[in-house]
């Protein structure tokens, strides 16, 4: 699992459609599943989630921007905490939680802003804007323990590429689930991924 660190970005996912395609990616080889705060019913589908997966999966939510909102997943036995941002109330509340916070950010400022507040892992978004260059270079400064995951327009094609560049995995949205594809897609999707990875060069 800890190998692994491709995290499933399931944004738009309904209630009703979550357990489905969650199963989907778990059979493919995903241990890291996320379920965006600006998607339907939400607070249905996490908790239902970490209820059915949770010991098959670290189950969170993504698009994390408030305190409330990490008490509630905290709760709901919610174990992953994403954030677009970095804001270090969010982070430490989480760390607080004893969840695993992968923190959004950018430059190296926000970058040891996090690491200063505990985040545990380094969400360089959006990663196909900056290139596996950018990251790369990033990385010269951050400390070489601390896993950097590319998030934002990577595909099976281009994720060798920030793998060569350092990173330990990546958050895959759109070019894994889009909201209202059928679990076929989905696992069509996450296979691709799953080769990707483990075919690296």
């Amino acid at each position: 699992m800890q190998d692994n660190k491709l995290v499933a970005i399931l944004r738009g996912i309904t209630p009703a459609e979550a357990p489905s395609h969650i199963e989907v990616l778990i059979e493919a080889g995903f241990r890291y599943i996320e379920i965006p705060l600006n998607s339907p019913g939400w607070q249905q589908s996490i908790p239902a989630a970490v209820r059915q997966f949770g010991g098959q999966a670290v189950i969170g939510a993504g698009t994390v921007l408030k305190g409330e909102q990490v008490d509630f997943l905290a709760q709901a036995g919610a174990r992953l905490i994403v954030t677009p941002n970095t804001q270090p109330d969010v982070i430490r509340r989480a760390v607080r939680h004893g969840m695993l916070v992968c923190t959004g950010c950018a430059t190296a400022t926000e970058a040891f802003n996090a690491l200063e507040a505990g985040a545990d892992w380094l969400k360089i978004f959006p990663s196909n804007i900056f290139g596996p260059e950018y990251i790369r270079a990033l990385k010269a400064v951050l400390p070489a323990d601390v896993p950097v995951l590319a998030v934002g327009g990577v595909t099976p094609d281009s994720l060798a590429n920030y793998r060569r560049a350092g990173c330990a995995g990546a958050g895959l949205g759109s070019d894994l689930y889009r909201a209202g594809q059928d679990t076929g897609k989905t696992r069509e999707n996450a296979l691709q991924f799953i080769d990707a990875w483990q075919n690296r060069d």
